[in-house]
């Protein structure tokens, strides 16, 4: 057994087999075989080891014609230990013996080969490990022939652990069948963690190197709470574990009896709990849940999963299908919040060393008007069919906001002339999350109908920490008391115009933060639909009194470590179940 520490991003244990992505992509379909199909398996693994030793000899041949037999050598040495005696009888052995699937087999033994060679001090001995990996890919490939599961297809569930998973592929994750997340870099708000959050699974981010050391169809459990990740679990852990999950279950049961209940305080101020959504289907669960509404509806996936540029009928659908789900409750679309090096139909920016300071957000929707205003009017289209807000990402100037109003009140004017329909009044919002925008919060909220503040953003660029850089990770805390400053502010002034303002971060779901965030004045949060249950219990268990002597508490400390240790002694204190 072998524990690993991450970095906790989605809270919840996962136990079960796991789905190795690398460069591949190769699902083990099976650990075990049956008795009886043992000879069958066997013949199958002999046909594969034929298989993959031709495709060398023929790569080899190839080689060493073109380039001489100095490189052709390479693929002679893969020949060789291919067809390595020990090795086949090493196979064969776990088939027989432990009834190990041929595709299982090849993965464990070679991935134990591999961190042999990996261990070497010698560099050039080390390297050879990945001509063990390039092996076992030859050999899974011929094993697998069609049967080859890639993650956007899973039949069945997994757990998925990656180096990292990009914007696109997390976009097309199957999420009946993805139950957690382990990734070996990232940081917490990386956009991985953000989607594991969405669809309600443990993850872990930012463990450092170990897909070496583990097999498609091993056992893992992912712990999201402690940020561990257990490799090979004894008897022991995984028992003790799984009481961890009934427990999660039964805490959840009890809390669900909440869900047709307002989230009042236990002096009587309501509270509205909104849902953050990723994909169209999630607003099933804002419902199930009991959602005052869609604070946040993210619109990336549209953009991540396509290789060309959606338009505006798929734009239209998406919305539809929230809008309409979510009746007479509002629905708060974000226009697209993405980089200029995320969006597969732009070209490439030219100098874009650091995308987070760079063209992405809002400032690449004023850049790509035809891309912006075919957004625009979908959104605008839908606003017909519900109570729609729209909201735009990452405005940092006064200027920036007006442009874009300007280009919004042309597109209104655009769809008047054509006849179509829209709400006229449609509210305007901005998000606030660069510390530019609560300087100068005052002229802002007289610009906008409403406010959303996204902590991910708001931590990342207050504390100048890349928020999925694992190796700065400890720096990017929802608790530094700078950060929490600037959420104070952009709440008061809020109020004071008065607006209504939101708090749509992955802070609004952690129930340390309820108390600090109702006394700073905070009456709406918007959560993944998940985390509505536990929010809501926090809420109708303090009264606002509570919550402001928290927050006037936490005015006098210096570092987020004091501030996180006493908020998780109010949390116990008041709603000791959440506090574990």
């Amino acid at each position: 057994m072998q524990e690993l520490q991450g970095i906790a991003v989605s809270p919840g244990v996962a136990i079960g087999e796991v789905l190795v992505m690398d460069t591949e992509g190769f699902r083990i379909p099976r650990r075990f075989v049956t008795r009886d199909a043992v000879e069958d398996e066997l013949e199958r693994l002999g046909r594969a080891i034929t298989a993959a030793g031709a495709e060398i000899a023929r790569k080899r041949d190839m080689v060493s014609q073109e380039l001489g037999t100095k490189y052709g050598a390479i693929f002679e040495a893969h020949f060789q230990m291919l067809n390595d005696a020990q090795l086949r009888c090493e196979l064969e052995e776990m088939i027989r013996q432990r009834h190990y699937s041929p595709e299982y087999a090849v993965s464990r033994t070679l991935r134990r080969y591999a961190q042999v060679f990996q261990k070497l001090e010698s560099p050039y001995l080390a390297e050879r490990a990945n001509d063990i990996f390039d092996i076992e890919k030859r050999l899974l490939r011929n094993l697998l022939g069609r049967r080859r599961e890639g993650i956007s297809h899973l039949t069945s569930p997994v757990l998925v652990l990656a180096h990292n998973l990009t914007p696109s592929e997390t976009a097309n994750l199957d999420h009946r069948f993805v139950k957690g997340f382990v990734t070996e870099v990232g940081g917490p708000g990386s956009h991985t963690a953000i989607v594991a959050e969405g669809l309600g699974i443990p993850a872990v981010v930012g463990t450092g190197p170990f897909l070496s050391e583990v097999s498609g169809g091993d056992l893992v459990i992912i712990d999201g709470d402690k940020g561990l990740v257990v490799l090979h679990p004894d008897e022991e852990a995984i028992a003790r574990y799984r009481h961890e999950v009934e427990e999660a279950r039964t805490l959840a049961a009890r809390l669900e009896t909440l869900r047709d209940l307002p989230a009042e305080t236990a002096d009587g101020v309501c509270i509205e709990l909104f849902g953050n959504i990723e994909f169209p289907y999630e607003v099933d669960h804002c419902i199930a849940r009991g959602a005052n509404g869609v604070g946040l509806y993210r619109t990336e996936f549209l953009y991540l999963g396509a290789d060309t540029e959606p338009d505006e009928e798929a734009h239209f659908e998406a919305y539809c299908r929230v809008v309409q789900t979510m009746g007479d409750r509002p629905v708060t679309i974000r226009t697209f919040d993405l980089g200029a090096d995320k969006v597969p139909h732009l070209p490439d920016p030219e100098d874009e060393r650091n995308p987070f300071l760079g063209l992405r957000s809002i400032r690449l929707a004023l850049r790509n008007l035809p891309m912006f205003r075919t957004q625009l009017r979908a959104i605008l289209r839908a606003s017909v069919l519900g109570k729609v807000q729209v909201m735009f990402p990452l405005v940092s100037t006064i200027l920036e906001l007006r442009q874009t109003k300007m280009v919004l009140a042309d597109v209104m004017e655009d769809l008047d002339e054509h006849g179509v329909k829209f709400d006229r009044n449609l509210a305007v919002g901005m998000m606030v999350e660069v510390p530019s925008a609560v300087l100068m919060i005052d002229p802002f909220v007289e610009e906008v109908d409403f406010i959303s503040i996204g902590t991910n953003d708001l931590i990342q660029y207050t504390l100048a920490v890349d928020r999925s850089n694992k190796d700065v990770a400890g720096l990017y805390n929802s608790a530094d008391p700078a950060v929490l400053k600037l959420i104070a502010i952009a709440v008061k002034a809020g109020n004071r115009k008065p607006i209504p303002v939101n708090l749509c971060g992955q802070m609004s779901g952690s129930p340390i933060y309820t108390m600090l965030l109702l006394g700073f004045g905070l009456r709406q949060l918007s959560v993944t639909p998940s985390a509505i249950p536990e929010i809501k219990k926090v809420c109708r268990s303090v009264t606002i009194e509570q919550c402001e002597a928290v927050a006037s508490r936490i005015g006098s400390m210096e570092n987020a470590r004091d501030i996180k240790a006493y908020l998780k002694g109010e949390l116990q204190k008041h709603v000791p179940e959440l506090a574990q």
